[in-house]
Parts: C-alpha cells; sequence; structure tokens
C-alpha cells in the first residue's frame, strides 16, 4: 500500500454542508481541487453536500488522500450504528461514533461536530443550514481556519457570518485552504 505511506501526515480539510441539497456547482469542483491537491477530505458522511464532494473527490484518478466520514450514532434494538444513508458509498474510511446530535444541537457534547472540526485542519463550509452554522460556530470557538464558500447566492442558516471569511469563487477557497494549512 505504497499510496498510503505517511497518509497521517496528510492534512485534512474538512468540507461542511447541507446533508440535503448537493450544491454541485460548489462542492464537485472543490471535491476535485482537494483530492488534486493531495489532501484528505473530512465530512460527515451522508447525503447532500457530503455526498456530491465525497464523490467528486472519489472520482480523481491518482487521488492521494482519503474521504473520511464521521457518522452519528443511533441505538436500535440495544445496538448503535449509523442512521440510513450513512456512510455514502465515497466514504474511504467511516468512523462510527455513539454521537446521534445535529442540526440545532450540534454544539452540544453529543453532537460529532466536535470530532469533524477538531479533525480538521481547515473548515471549508458550503450552504446549509443549522447543523452547518453549528460548525461553523465550533471551528470559531476551538481557533480553526474556516471559510464559508457560497457561491454567488448561498447561504448558511441561521450563521452570523461576523469573523468568517466568505468565498463566491472557488479561487478563493483555493488560496485560503492553502494559506491555512499547517507549514510542513
Amino acid at each position: 500500500m505504497k499510496a498510503l505511506e505517511g497518509w497521517y501526515k496528510t492534512p485534512m480539510v474538512g468540507v461542511m454542508g447541507s446533508g440535503s441539497e448537493e450544491h454541485r456547482d460548489l462542492a464537485e469542483p472543490l471535491g476535485v481541487w482537494l483530492a488534486r491537491e493531495g489532501l484528505h477530505l473530512l465530512n460527515g458522511g451522508g447525503g447532500g453536500v457530503m455526498e456530491a464532494v465525497s464523490r467528486a473527490y472519489h472520482g480523481v484518478h491518482w487521488r492521494r488522500g482519503l474521504v473520511v466520514g464521521i457518522l452519528p450514532g443511533v441505538v436500535l434494538d440495544g445496538e448503535c450504528r449509523p442512521p440510513a444513508g450513512y456512510p455514502n458509498p465515497w466514504v474511504d474510511l467511516p468512523i462510527r461514533t455513539h454521537l446521534p446530535l445535529s442540526g440545532r444541537r450540534g454544539t452540544e457534547p453529543l453532537s460529532r461536530n466536535h470530532i469533524n472540526v477538531l479533525s480538521s485542519d481547515v473548515i471549508v463550509a458550503l450552504p446549509g443550514g443549522p447543523g452547518t452554522a453549528s460548525e461553523v460556530a465550533l471551528a470559531l470557538r476551538y481557533r480553526r481556519p474556516v471559510i464559508a464558500y457560497l457561491g454567488r447566492s448561498g447561504t448558511i442558516d441561521g450563521l452570523s457570518l461576523d469573523g468568517v471569511s466568505v468565498a463566491r469563487h472557488l479561487g478563493e477557497v483555493q488560496r485560503f485552504v492553502r494559506q491555512s494549512l499547517p507549514k510542513s
């Protein structure tokens, strides 16, 4: 597995966004660029933006990074497992958790959003709702570099953009990520 040598030294970019809408115009070019840059992609492992960016990333031949999905957990019949639809088919490394909370409750201790943010070197937030807003709030709390990649008209419901860089074009995201990555 020569391709995975030193994988743990590769920076991880967390891409957060809607769990229901793909926002393909933003997610797909971002996923392709991250794969070509040789960076790992981390997200929540579900649908919407998470699936679109993972699919685009995974489709890049000769990529060196992995798609890491931090999965929520639900207890069913005494067993903790991810809900239906998790992980999406493009997650290379699913990390199962026992953490069920998301959405408006995404900053609470029983949310996997803490792991998403703390495991990422840089956060890119695409349009989304309260769950995405909670991940951006956690990125600010934990002092992780974060940029909202909203395109021309995207929003993150419930998020004040105070203190958050906003990108309308992929080039702005690329510059931010490159400048924010740890120097080796």
